[in-house]
């Protein structure tokens, strides 16, 4: 392509980083998505935006599915290249002169991926999770800290990056609350419950030995500096293996039980939505699925039409 067109790539993922404020996981798939729209580019003799037209569009995901990329990545990468469009028709209408960024239309606009099966997430039932959070915290800062943010992580639907990027103000163990930041920038208050509660008080009294003078993060490694998202997936995987779950338990895995475990005992959907942060309702209908099918397990076992016989 030619180095406009690549200075255009440039100037989308600074919108991305300053007006969009997107995670820096997200922005790192953005980058790999439109790489590979622009070796597409490359390979079709592309070298100019204007000229990507629906069908260099559709070739494009075949070529991505023919390379062994399933329909949710595909999906992924044409969401990227839409949104990429939609900045260049937005920078076309106010950028006269600026060939480069002429675009008529979105020629992903009216592209779909291959339809991908749903898929159910993973859960803990309650008894898995009892075991999971009987952590010992005897005189150890750092197991009282794993306990501390798993049971947040559990009481509270937090995404990893959400849990990471706590600060010690965001946390009001008086109110029993938790300020949020989550994805967009969007910020919630979630509730943080009894068992939760308890466990944090008991790491923000061990925090201030590991903790250095100047780190304001909530969850702390033995550096003193903020806890990654890497060491929080390394330190669950290791509590799940001690306490012999024989299951993988990745971060995520509390807020897919969170959700469900909510619907389980009746609670509402909406309501459900808002403590995850989530922009669309459909989003979350997907625990709805989990929900049906831990009624269907009481109906067939309790149901003197559905039971079998012994």
């Amino acid at each position: 392509m030619s180095p406009a067109a690549l200075e255009w790539l440039a100037r989308f993922r600074r919108y991305l980083n300053s007006e969009r404020r997107l995670s820096p996981h997200t922005d790192r798939s953005y980058a790999r998505d439109l790489a590979a729209l622009q070796s597409f580019c490359d390979r079709e003799g592309i070298l100019e935006w204007a000229a990507l037209d629906a069908q260099h569009v559709r070739r494009f995901a075949a070529h991505c599915h023919k390379g062994g990329l399933g329909p949710r990545s595909i999906q992924r990468r044409l969401s990227a290249v839409r949104s990429f469009f939609a900045f260049l028709m937005r920078e076309s209408a106010s950028a006269a002169g600026r060939e480069n960024a002429r675009v008529s239309g979105n020629p992903a606009a009216q592209v779909r991926a291959p339809k991908a099966g749903r898929r159910l997430p993973h859960t803990l039932d309650a008894d898995q999770m009892a075991r999971l959070l009987q952590i010992p915290t005897g005189g150890d800062s750092l197991s009282s800290r794993d306990r501390a943010l798993m049971e947040l992580f559990y009481s509270s639907g937090l995404r990893l990056a959400e849990l990471v990027g706590l600060d010690v103000s965001h946390l009001d163990l008086k109110d029993g609350v938790v300020h949020v930041l989550g994805k967009g920038r969007k910020a919630r208050i979630v509730p943080v419950g009894r068992m939760a509660v308890r466990a944090l008080r008991t790491w923000l009294a061990e925090r201030a030995a590991l903790a250095r003078p100047d780190e304001n993060a909530l969850f702390v490694g033995r550096n003193g500096v903020r806890l990654g998202a890497r060491a929080v997936q390394a330190r669950v995987a290791l509590w799940a293996r001690r306490q012999g779950l024989g299951v993988h338990v990745h971060p995520h895995l509390f807020r897919h039980s969170f959700a469900s475990h909510l619907l389980e005992s009746g609670g509402e959907l909406r309501g459900v939505q808002e403590l995850l942060g989530h922009a669309a309702i459909s989003t979350t209908q997907i625990y709805t699925h989990l929900d049906f099918q831990h009624l269907a397990r009481i109906y067939d076992a309790a149901h003197p039409r559905a039971r079998r016989k012994a």
